[in-house]
């Protein structure tokens, strides 16, 4: 199969089907050569950082034409893919219920209803032409073989799926077919659009996952789909820590976090914080009631403010948020202000959140944290901490009778 080399690395592979083109297959996992057209992102604020070129840039005065934006209903089809070399003994009926409804319920408490996630699983097996061990199949994947996968698959599936209906495509694998890797599951970008059945596919997310999966690993997955960055920290040598960035404190840092629930920077990204709930500080000293992210908003109403930004330069913020223990975080294991670094320049996977560590010089909960040393990185009221190489005090004064924080902040 052809094979053409990028500027910047990546292997890019053609591949034809009769269902579809599939055409310049990017080589890395959760990632887009293409920009896409910039899309105004009303109500972003004077505190917004822009959005760069970096992938999956956190920067959110405009957003990326090319991911879908979850403020709406939008379809998920679930294809489960067997092979020749496996007989299952699964039904889809059982991988179904591993990811749902418990995905679509992430996000219905994340965005505080207003995205809905809705699965329309295949009721039958697609089987694959070749055996599960002919493709390859690993976390770092060599493209041509994974080219080789996803064409197999598109062209397989056609018989039976009809893709304009549907706005997120996942394929499944038989999970105990040989040469199924747990660790490949990931979403696969191309630089240009899949064309199949009158629709445009830019990304398919893969899943190898065992029976039955990490938890919250499609709730990660799909936040690619949405232009979020991985954040959690990969060693260039594959040993070390990798959740030294932000701990338990976001699912696209770990799927296994005690509070997963995604930060009120992402939220703002994605449309599901309005200009309302974002306090920008001024110089000076001033006061911020920041409800738990993940409390729910009253009936009616919108929740109450849920993030202060200070701006520190043109690509850079220190971010302040309310973590207790409900919704997506209903398992922490401490409470209070959390305290984050924002960069628009950082790309997916490095750094463009850091949670800063309140307490450098203790850890907490190490039975059931993914890093013990930022599982008690948040303030809790009393407490006055300077975050370190900025001017930036921050003192939580009290907490009110609704569980809100009252907190002090001083640039």
């Amino acid at each position: 199969m052809p094979r053409q080399q990028t500027p910047g690395g990546v292997d890019r592979s053609t591949l034809r089907t009769t269902a579809a083109a599939l055409t310049s297959l990017t080589a890395l996992a959760a990632m887009s050569l293409v920009a896409g057209p910039a899309v105004a992102a009303p109500g972003s604020g004077p505190c917004a950082l822009t959005r760069t070129a970096a992938h999956h840039s956190l920067g959110l005065d405009t957003w990326n034409g090319a991911y879908p934006r979850p403020e709406r209903t939008l379809n998920a089809v679930m294809v489960f893919l067997s092979f020749p070399d496996h007989r299952t003994t699964l039904t889809t009926e059982q991988l179904t219920g591993d990811y749902f409804p418990a995905t679509s319920d992430f996000f219905e408490r994340a965005s505080y209803g207003r995205f809905r996630l809705v699965p329309h699983p295949q009721k039958q097996w697609v089987k694959m032409p070749k055996p599960s061990a002919a493709y390859g199949i690993q976390r770092d994947w060599a493209p041509e073989d994974r080219a080789a996968y996803l064409r197999d698959a598109v062209a397989a599936a056609d018989r039976e799926v009809d893709f304009s209906r549907y706005d997120v495509v996942y394929f499944v694998a038989d999970p105990d077919a040989p040469g199924v890797d747990s660790d490949a599951t990931k979403v696969v970008n191309f630089d240009r659009p899949i064309s199949a059945d009158g629709t445009q596919l830019r990304r398919i997310v893969t899943v190898f996952e065992k029976h039955p999966p990490d938890r919250n690993v499609l709730a990660h997955e799909t936040g690619h789909v949405f232009d979020l960055p991985d954040l959690y920290h990969r060693p260039t040598d594959g040993k070390g820590d990798w959740d030294t960035y932000v701990g338990d404190w976001d699912v696209m840092g770990s799927q296994f976090g005690m509070a997963p629930d995604l930060f009120a920077w992402q939220k703002w990204k994605l449309g599901w914080l309005d200009a309302s709930q974002i306090d920008c500080v001024p110089s000076g000293s001033s006061l911020h009631t920041l409800q738990p992210l993940s409390d729910a908003p009253p009936r009616g109403g919108t929740g109450g403010t849920r993030l202060a930004v200070v701006r520190t330069g043109s690509g850079s913020a220190i971010a302040v948020e309310a973590r207790g223990s409900a919704g997506n975080d209903g398992e922490t294991c401490t409470e209070g202000v959390l305290v984050y670094r924002v960069r628009n320049e950082a790309a997916s996977g490095g750094g463009p959140i850091e949670v800063v560590d309140a307490h450098p010089d203790t850890e907490a909960c190490w039975d059931r944290s993914v890093y013990p040393p930022l599982a008690d990185a948040p303030l809790e009221v009393g407490e006055t901490f300077t975050v370190p190489g900025e001017r930036i005090t921050i003192e939580v004064a009290d907490r009110t009778q609704s569980g809100a924080y009252t907190v002090k902040i001083t640039r």
